[in-house]
C-alpha cells in the first residue's frame, strides 16, 4: 500500500506539489466568465495535459481541477446539479496522470458564503463540502486539500466533511496578506498561528498556506505555524510574486530561478510539501525539484 504524505513527511523527506492551473487553463483558452471545472467534461484533454505537464516536471503530487466545484459555486454556471460529476471526472483526470505511484490532492475552494453574514448555515456548508469531498475520492483522490480559505469557520467544517466522509488525508491551507503593521492575517483577520489549533482540532493531518504572496512572504508565514507546532506536516503553494496588473494584463514577476533561489530558505523554516499557485508553471516546478530533491 502507498505511504501517505504524512508518512513520507515524517521520514523526513520534502515533497514537491504542483503549480498554477487557474492561469494554465486561461492559457488554453479559458473564456471570461467561463466555468473551469466544466473542462472536466467538455476538454477533458485539455485539462490532462496541464496535470502530465506538472507530473512530468518532476512533482510527486497533481491537485484535481475542482476548486471552485461546490454546489454554492457552480450554482453560478446552472450547474449545481452536477457536482459529483464534475468533481469525480476532476479527480479521475488528474488520477489518470499521476499514475499508480504519484498522488492526487482532490482540489476544494471557498463558497464564497459567508456564515456570519447569514449567508448560509453551518450544515448548508457541511453537506456542501461532504458531496464534493466524497465525489472526489471516489474518482481517485489520495487526498482532500482544502485551499484558499480565509474564515476559520468555513474551514474547520470543510475539514470535518471531509475527514468524517471520505477516508482521505486531508489538507487545509489559508491565504494571508500583510498588513500595515507588517502582519500577516487573512481577509477575514485569522493569523497563521490562530490557524494551527483550529485546524488540528477539526482534523487536518496537512495545514499551511498558498495563494496572496510571494514565496519570500511565506517564509515568516511557515515560521510562525512552526512556533506554535513543530511537527505537523506543512504545506505551502506560493504565488509566483505579488501579481503585477499592466495595460489590461495581470502578471506574476517570480521567475523559476528566483522562485528556486528561495526555496531552501522555506524548507529550512519547515516547510515540508512545497508547490506553486497562481503564476506558476511546469518550469516552476521543475526548478523546485532541482534545487529541493
Amino acid at each position: 500500500m502507498k505511504q501517505s504524505l504524512s508518512q513520507l513527511v515524517a521520514e523526513g523527506k520534502t515533497l514537491i506539489s504542483d503549480g498554477a492551473w487557474g492561469t494554465f487553463l486561461q492559457a488554453k483558452g479559458l473564456n471570461p466568465g467561463e466555468c473551469p471545472e466544466q473542462w472536466n467534461v467538455d476538454r477533458p484533454d485539455d485539462v490532462l495535459d496541464i496535470a502530465v505537464s506538472y507530473i512530468a516536471a518532476g512533482a510527486d503530487m497533481i491537485e484535481t481541477n475542482s476548486f471552485g466545484g461546490n454546489r454554492f459555486k457552480l450554482q453560478n454556471y446552472g450547474l449545481e446539479g452536477n457536482v459529483t460529476e464534475i468533481n469525480r471526472k476532476a479527480a479521475e483526470i488528474s488520477r489518470k496522470a499521476a499514475g499508480a505511484d504519484k498522488y492526487v490532492l482532490g482540489s476544494v475552494g471557498p463558497t464564497g458564503k459567508m456564515l456570519m453574514m447569514g449567508d448560509v448555515t453551518e450544515e448548508e456548508l457541511y453537506e456542501a463540502f461532504k458531496e464534493q469531498s466524497v465525489a472526489l475520492y471516489e474518482g481517485g483522490a489520495d487526498a482532500i486539500v482544502i485551499e484558499t480559505m480565509t474564515a476559520i469557520d468555513e474551514a474547520t467544517i470543510a475539514v470535518k466533511a471531509a475527514r468524517e466522509n471520505t477516508p482521505c488525508e486531508v489538507i487545509c491551507t489559508m491565504t494571508f496578506d500583510k498588513t500595515v503593521t507588517d502582519e500577516y492575517r487573512t481577509m477575514m483577520g485569522v493569523s497563521p498561528t490562530e490557524m494551527v489549533d483550529a485546524l488540528k482540532e477539526a482534523g487536518a493531518h496537512i495545514i499551511g498556506a498558498n495563494c496572496s504572496n510571494g514565496i519570500e512572504g511565506m517564509v515568516k508565514i511557515t515560521e510562525e505555524i512552526r512556533s506554535v507546532d513543530k511537527n505537523i506536516p506543512v504545506l505551502i503553494h506560493a504565488n509566483a510574486g505579488m501579481p503585477v496588473f499592466k495595460d489590461g494584463c495581470t502578471s506574476f514577476p517570480e521567475t523559476p530561478d528566483m522562485m528556486a533561489s528561495v526555496a531552501p530558505g522555506l524548507a529550512a523554516a519547515g516547510a515540508n510539501i512545497i508547490g506553486g499557485c497562481c503564476g506558476t508553471t511546469p518550469e516552476h516546478i521543475r526548478k523546485l525539484v532541482q534545487v529541493l530533491c
